[in-house]
């Protein structure tokens, strides 16, 4: 690591394969507290390069438990965090309206980093279970149309980074990967990402798979479609500039999406806007990105897919998702 870290601190950058290595070798144990908050630190002070994020993507696929839900043609709907904005649980709230509209969602998040409350920390507060037992989260997809997959529990590998992240509590690397990393290998996805650097680079290597994908960048900062202003989405096939005008929406304040200062407060708005008793631009917010996970999986148009997700919101379809989810977790 010594060597590795001299590298790097002269503006060196790593192949695929040593990316890759580091990795392997966090997982296993190799380097000291002092070694990986150093390596931690070098890309916080400067942007990961498309071959460092290939091999650190490889390494955690590759070290994961990996869950079979291919049968159900799921979609991962999920922010990388870090875009230091603080709003409510936007992705796991979209993921229970898309399950609400008939598209199954395989849901990868974790507890917050850098920020008040991360998607584990909602939803273990509200009585869901988490596990890697394969049967338990295919019986999970089959009745409630949606199953969490508890980052920790499937990426063991990353046991001794999690506690240095935790004091960190600032977004490193592993924000960037956390969308990429869904142990169930989902062939959709919705991503969001924190800056245009990140989007470029999430497209090239998405290009390269065979994964059908929209990815989200808010330009004034959010991992989301926020409706505070526009946002670049990058498809399989194109690329477009979304205005909440293209929905029939009108612009929303940013403190209108406010998180909360407490886990507490994140699940009260939680539960109000599943329980069809949310603003208008928290509905809207959410029915929007869960509008454009249904049109990703259902190959529609994203109003098609909005006016679904409406549905499925104020019908209590969502709602009815994520109680059944619950009620499996007893």
């Amino acid at each position: 690591m010594k060597d590795l870290l001299n590298r790097l601190i002269n503006h060196e950058t790593l192949s695929s394969e040593e990316a890759k290595q580091v990795l392997v070798n966090i997982s296993n144990g190799l380097y000291n507290q002092s070694q990986m908050v150093c390596f931690l630190s070098v890309f916080m002070m400067r942007n990961i390069t498309i071959e460092e994020l290939r091999g650190f993507r490889d390494a955690l696929l590759e070290l994961c438990i990996p869950i079979n839900l291919s049968e159900f043609n799921a979609i991962d709907i999920v922010g990388t965090g870090g875009d230091g904005k603080n709003t409510f649980n936007i992705s796991t709230l979209a993921s229970f309206i898309t399950a609400g509209a008939g598209v199954h969602v395989s849901k990868h998040g974790n507890y917050g980093v850098s920020s008040t409350s991360g998607s584990s920390n909602v939803m273990e507060h509200l009585g869901v279970k988490f596990s890697n037992n394969e049967d338990f989260l295919k019986t999970c997809m089959d009745k409630a149309g949606i199953c969490i997959l508890h980052a920790p529990l499937f990426h063991p590998a990353m046991k001794h980074v999690a506690p240095i992240r935790k004091e960190l509590g600032v977004k490193t690397f592993f924000n960037m990967l956390g969308p990429m990393v869904n142990p169930s290998f989902p062939k959709n996805q919705l991503l969001g990402v924190f800056n245009l650097e990140l989007l470029r680079l999430y497209s090239f290597l998405y290009q390269n798979t065979d994964t059908n994908y929209n990815i989200v960048y808010a330009l004034d900062g959010y991992d989301e479609i926020s409706l505070t202003g526009k946002a670049k989405i990058v498809s399989n096939h194109t690329e477009t500039l979304f205005s909440p005008e293209d929905l029939g929406l009108s612009k929303v304040k940013q403190e209108a999406i406010f998180g909360g200062n407490s886990i507490k407060d994140a699940a009260t708005i939680f539960t109000n806007i599943i329980n069809g008793q949310g603003t208008e631009a928290q509905n809207n917010v959410v029915c929007t990105n869960a509008g454009l996970a249904i049109a990703t999986v259902k190959q529609v148009s994203h109003q098609e897919g909005f006016e679904m997700a409406k549905e499925s919101l104020f019908s209590g379809k969502a709602k009815a998702s994520l109680n059944t989810l619950i009620q499996l977790s007893k």
